[in-house]
């Protein structure tokens, strides 16, 4: 194998230093994400609190016959499934990881899943599989545009399956997707949203009320439960998307790190063969002039 010149080493040197200042950019940028959407989730946990407590207050309202009973819905007949993943590489087993987990979790329902993607890299895997794809949403690139793609969502998946007057055609949903862990860590989770079943609603009306005054709806309560009904279906869906993409920005992160760890043992590898090689070019060139001093001194001598 032909040896690599001084000027050669250099230009890869080079192109090394360069290509780890990007991957360094990559990895503050990633950082400073995963920050970002974690601080979306915990700021979203009191929201929600408030949002089940509200339901709650319904549901023991529905108990003592001080509203109107809503009517619980009908079993499902289908199961939908929404998957979320990224729309960009650069994230190790990211997407595989949650697509293994939604096919092993509804090849064990009791109906096949139609499934949406949320991500076109995830929605690539998807097509890998066996289960059918009904369509596929964009990424949210900040914290500002889930709220669109959870509107989205609503509108296009779950209105059929919560509107009252197609409860006779309801459907399971199932959201699929990322929970970070520990450090740049995360494994993926099933959640099913739908339907809201009497064992959910027993749940929310047995929650202990914060204060000694009791709660109780004003207004329209029928209107008050939609409300918040829809305010729980928003709140799980972004809490599902923020965390999906807290932990593709940790596995980001992490894929850069090893990047970065890589590169840096390259730049030393390179180093090394640089200064093997000028050491190597420094002992010739003293061989030589030691051979010439030696010739020229028998010169001398003879």
């Amino acid at each position: 194998m032909k040896q690599d010149s001084p000027a050669s080493l250099r230009r890869k040197i080079g192109s090394a230093g360069d290509l780890q200042s990007v991957v360094r950019a990559m990895k503050a940028q990633a950082a400073a994400s995963v920050g970002q959407y974690e601080r979306s989730v915990a700021a979203l946990g009191d929201y929600a609190r408030s949002v089940e407590l509200g339901l709650g207050v319904c549901f023991r309202m529905e108990a003592l016959h001080l509203v109107p009973v809503t009517p619980a819905p009908k079993a499902a007949v289908g199961v939908r499934a929404i998957v979320f993943g990224s729309d960009q590489g650069l994230v190790g087993r990211f997407n595989d990881l949650v697509v293994d987990h939604a096919r092993a979790s509804l090849a064990r329902m009791p109906a096949p899943a139609q499934v949406w993607a949320v991500g076109e890299r995830v929605h690539a895997s998807l097509l890998d599989t066996d289960m059918p794809l009904l369509g596929v949403f964009a990424v949210p690139d900040s914290v500002q545009a889930i709220a669109a793609l959870v509107d989205e969502i609503l509108l296009t998946v779950l209105e059929e399956s919560f509107g009252t007057e197609r409860r006779e055609t309801a459907a399971e949903v199932h959201l699929f997707y990322n929970r970070p862990g520990a450090g740049s860590t995360f494994a993926p989770v099933g959640q099913r949203l739908l339907p809201l079943d009497d064992e959910w609603r027993r749940r929310l009306a047995q929650q202990p009320w914060p204060t000694a005054m009791l709660a109780e709806t004003l207004g329209d309560p029928t209107a008050t439960l939609r409300a918040l009904i829809r305010e729980y279906l928003f709140v799980s869906l972004f809490r599902a998307c923020a965390e999906s993409l807290a932990s593709e920005n940790a596995s980001r992160l992490a894929a850069m790190d090893r990047a970065d760890r890589n590169i840096d043992e390259m730049l030393g590898t390179l180093g090394d063969a640089l200064h093997r090689l000028r050491q190597a070019r420094i002992d010739e060139e003293l061989s030589d002039v030691i051979s010439g001093f030696k010739a020229l001194r028998d010169q001398v001598d003879t």
